[in-house]
């Protein structure tokens, strides 16, 4: 009978398998020479190690750093059952396995086999079970379990496990490879700490500090971009930005992530943004959306700097509430949302080490007069004994200047341009709008209270007068027919009678009406008409060019009038970084005048007129308004009135008449103040502004 089956057995068939065979091995072998994944290995390996078998499947188990098994890979484990054993069976199953893993030797163990003690191990299937191991040169980290079915002779299930075990050489190989490759990551990697650390740790300057971490940090990290940002008094500014020596600060981009890093560092907590932003603070997610969507990244992590605390420090200080972050790192990737498990391991370190150095050089930095001490570190020259004379001589130079600078007093004033005005000035108003027409006056017309300035025209009004007039000249008609009629209405009824008596007193209703419109139009006509406010002297320059044909609105200006013969007054337009010394100089004064009992005097003033530079006067400071008011290229400005000698002026200067609107350079007295801080008072109130208010 076996004769003639194997009579009858293909020859060419059987070449055909072991062809494929021969083919599937090559490929494992392949495989086991390619630079890919444990995981993408066996997806590979164990369906080809089940076709070349003809085995119904097979199953990888691989050890944790537990030592336990745990399913890798599988290929029809459900066909096998092996689920739907009891538990007691499936723990007979897992025992087998322990211990073929303990005792490191390939082995075929038959269908339903074990020892009578169900709590031994044992093959609870129906299947002959051919298990190979998975070994490296330090340890065996995995088992490779086939499902074959049990009708084959004992040769042929050797022949079964000699075939399992050949691949699972060639398995154990690609391990090798795979775990020397990654001993030569991991050699790399503790390389590259090994860098970060070294770099990180040798400056005291946050700024080069913050280089060294984004430089240094997104190739340890593997990052798209790394970006640093250092708490400067209260926010947090972009310091370093990987890959780029310099950067706009005023970039949209870099606003907004230092404003994004202000928000995070507030709240305290990481912030990771793979592209879903539903479980972050409101604050957050508005800061992180405009950031997003003007950088388009895809994953961002915003991480603020804690210092640790130390072991030395006592309950009450470890029970207080910790500082501010010292910065923010803020990492970066461009296209890819995946953040591996290893990546979060190398943020951590290089997180806590960020922390750790940048707090000690802005600890560093904060030491009194460090930038001085540095410099004399530097320069160990001058106090060498050959030059220390001339140290001695230059620094006791010094110390005097600087003595003279803040001890001496120096009468201080404070500058600001400003015109000649007279004090009684209107301007005259457009009370309606309408075209300029005529104007009846030019510059330097005299002209009293009443006099008309100028003439408007306003089509629309008057054709609104017109048709009321039309109206009301058809109603007069009609109310003088109706008359007529209801006094000829003898021989008509009294439905008739009643019926004109009505549409005649309608009428007349509608002619009131209509007057009192007439009469409203009327004024506002007459309101064409733009009058002088005051009697005085047109001070605009060329009216009629600047207003003829003109369309105006109400209440825009026309021209101005102003009293020549009267009072004249400066007004100064201080800008409002200076204003605060008159504020404080005007109080001053007045306290001191409160103490004396003498009446209240305004601050001296200083001026001269660009017409005579040569020449100064002075006036009194009468009202500072409360408020600024933008204007032009000066920026906000605040008014000061302030008064002067008119008969003065116009002797110096020899002139008839002074002229409205005069360029005028004044400075106010504001007391004494120390000499350095006269000359260079705009200095300090610069530094004071964009330094010490901005970073402390």
């Amino acid at each position: 009978m076996s004769y003639s089956q194997s009579q009858s057995v293909d020859p060419t068939l059987i070449e055909q398998t072991k062809q494929q065979i021969r083919s599937l091995v090559a490929e494992i072998a392949q495989l086991a020479k390619s630079e890919i994944s444990p995981e993408q290995f066996y997806s590979e390996f164990l369906p080809r190690v089940v076709t070349a078998l003809a085995a119904v499947g097979g199953a990888v188990w691989t050890t944790n750093e537990e030592g336990r098994l745990a399913l890798q890979y599988q290929v029809n484990l459900p066909e096998t059952r092996l689920a739907e054993k009891s538990e007691q069976e499936q723990r007979r199953h897992t025992r087998l396995l322990y211990k073929v893993l303990a005792d490191g030797q390939a082995t075929l163990v038959p269908p339903q086999s074990g020892f009578g003690n169900e709590s031994e191990a044992g093959n609870p299937t129906e299947y002959l079970l051919v298990i190979g191991l998975l070994k490296t040169d330090l340890e065996t980290v995995g088992l490779v379990e086939i499902f074959q079915r049990s009708e084959a002779g004992l040769a042929t299930q050797k022949g079964y496990l000699r075939f399992l075990m050949q691949m699972c050489e060639l398995a154990c190989e690609f391990l090798k490879s795979h775990q020397l490759r990654h001993l030569s990551h991991r050699q790399t990697l503790w390389s590259r700490l090994e860098d970060f650390l070294r770099a990180v740790y040798r400056s005291l300057d946050p700024r080069e500090t913050a280089f060294t971490i984004a430089n240094e940090g997104r190739r340890l990290i593997e990052c798209d971009r790394l970006t640093v940002a250092v708490r400067k008094g209260g926010r947090y500014r972009v310091e370093a930005i990987s890959g780029q020596d310099i950067f706009d600060r005023r970039a949209n981009s870099v606003r907004l992530l230092e404003n994004l890093a202000d928000v995070v560092a507030a709240a305290g907590d990481d912030v990771w943004y793979t592209g879903d932003t539903q479980d972050m603070a409101p604050q957050v997610e508005a800061a992180l959306q405009d950031y997003v969507d003007e950088a388009h990244s895809k994953t961002v992590a915003i991480l603020p700097l804690k210092r640790p605390r130390t072991g030395d420090q006592d309950e009450s200080e470890k029970s207080a509430p910790s500082e501010p972050p010292v910065g923010v790192l803020v990492i970066e990737q461009i296209e890819d949302r995946q953040v591996p498990p290893s990546m979060l391991q190398r943020v951590e370190v290089v997180c806590r080490h960020s922390a750790a150095a940048l707090g000690n050089a802005l600890e560093h930095q904060s030491l009194f007069l460090m930038p001085l001490w540095k410099l004399l570190g530097k320069s160990r020259v001058v106090v060498q004994a050959r030059n220390l004379p001339w140290t001695v001589s230059v620094s006791a130079a010094l110390l005097a200047v600087v003595l003279f600078l803040g001890l001496f007093p120096k009468e201080f004033r404070v500058e600001s341009s400003g015109t000649l005005e007279p004090v009684v000035a209107r301007d005259v108003f457009a009370t309606v709008k309408g075209v300029v027409e005529q104007t009846t006056v030019k510059h330097g017309d005299r002209v009293s209270r009443g006099d008309v300035l100028v003439q408007l025209r306003d089509p629309e009004l008057e054709m609104a007068l017109l048709e009321k007039e039309g109206l009301r000249a058809e109603t007069l008609k009609r109310i003088e027919w109706l008359e007529h009629v209801l006094v000829d209405s003898g021989d008509r009824s009294s439905e008739d009678r009643d019926r004109i008596a009505g549409e005649l007193a309608e009428s007349r209703a509608r002619l009131t009406s209509l007057e009192a419109e007439i009469g409203v139009l009327s004024n506002k006509k007459s309101e064409l008409l733009v009058r002088s406010p005051i009697d005085g002297q047109v001070v605009t320059w060329d009216v009629e060019k600047r207003l003829i044909n003109r369309p105006v609105q109400r209440g825009q200006v026309l021209m101005r009038i102003a009293d020549l013969e009267q009072d004249w007054q400066l007004e100064l337009h201080m800008p409002e970084n200076r204003i605060g010394h008159v504020v404080r100089a005007a109080a001053e004064a007045a306290q001191r005048a409160a103490e004396r009992g003498q009446p209240e005097r305004g601050l001296d003033v200083e001026f001269q007129l660009a017409t005579h530079p040569g020449v100064r006067f002075h006036g009194e400071v009468i009202e500072i308004h409360r408020s600024a008011e933008l204007r032009g290229d000066e920026g906000n400005t605040v008014l000061i009135k302030v008064k002067i000698d008119k008969k003065q002026l116009l002797t110096a200067t020899g002139m008839n008449q002074l002229q409205a609107g005069a360029t005028v350079t004044g400075k106010v007295y504001c007391g004494r103040r120390a000499i350095g801080y006269v000359w260079f008072h705009d200095l300090v109130a610069w530094f004071q502004t964009k330094v010490v208010f901005r970073y402390f």
